[in-house]
């Protein structure tokens, strides 16, 4: 779980914090220090899905054909108004 830490040298290192900070502060330097691992956490798991979301959307422009203009069929703007006839009496 810790590597190469074991159980005594965890207890080692809970009594001199214990004796460092003391029995008040200990649940508080705790609970902050879980709440920064959780935001650590979500911070590098929101960056990881950015970059897969930016890895699939260069894999899809690679993948899709390049588009092109038919020679055949230029582009025209809009169609021109039917002139209005008038009757004159």
């Amino acid at each position: 779980m810790f590597g190469s830490i074991g159980m005594p040298e965890l207890i080692i290192i809970f009594v001199i914090a214990l004796i460092i900070f003391g029995p008040r502060k200990l649940p508080e330097l705790g609970r902050s220090l879980g709440r920064s691992l959780n935001e650590f956490k979500k911070a590098s798991n929101d960056l990881q899905n950015t970059l897969e979301q930016e890895i699939k959307l260069e894999e899809q422009k690679e993948a899709a054909p390049p588009r092109t203009q038919d020679a055949a069929t230029p582009e025209t703007g809009p169609e021109p108004a039917a002139p209005s006839q008038t009757v004159s009496r």
